[in-house]
């Protein structure tokens, strides 16, 4: 089954790519992705300065810059990847490094 890991954490504190690609345990984290051959895809996402909200309103299309969450923490990112089941994908989520100090939204995609 598929399942979409959205990377959530607070923005001001979100490290660099750099500093990203250098970290030992997102290095882990891709290793054991790679092992499984669980990942199908995956993307950083540009900063919440860079969103745009669309929703249609009674045949009307509003558009808002921003995503307008109800929180400090923002998806950062996403992976795709295919688990058996639910408790595969997330004990791969308790993995990834995020979950230590932001969350990893746990989705099953439909199929």
């Amino acid at each position: 089954m598929k399942y979409v890991f959205l990377i959530c954490d607070d923005e001001s504190a979100s490290p660099s790519m750099e500093e990203i690609a250098a970290d030992p345990a997102h290095q882990a984290y891709d290793a054991e992705l790679g092992r499984r051959g669980a990942r199908l895809g995956g993307a950083r996402l540009r900063p919440v300065a860079n969103a745009t909200t669309v929703r249609v309103r009674e045949g009307e299309t509003l558009v808002s810059d921003g995503p307008f969450a109800e929180t400090k923490d923002f998806v950062g990112g996403i992976d795709i990847v295919e688990c058996a089941d639910l408790d595969e994908a997330i004990a791969l989520a308790a993995r990834h490094p995020y979950a230590g100090w932001g969350c990893v939204e746990v989705r099953p995609v439909w199929e």
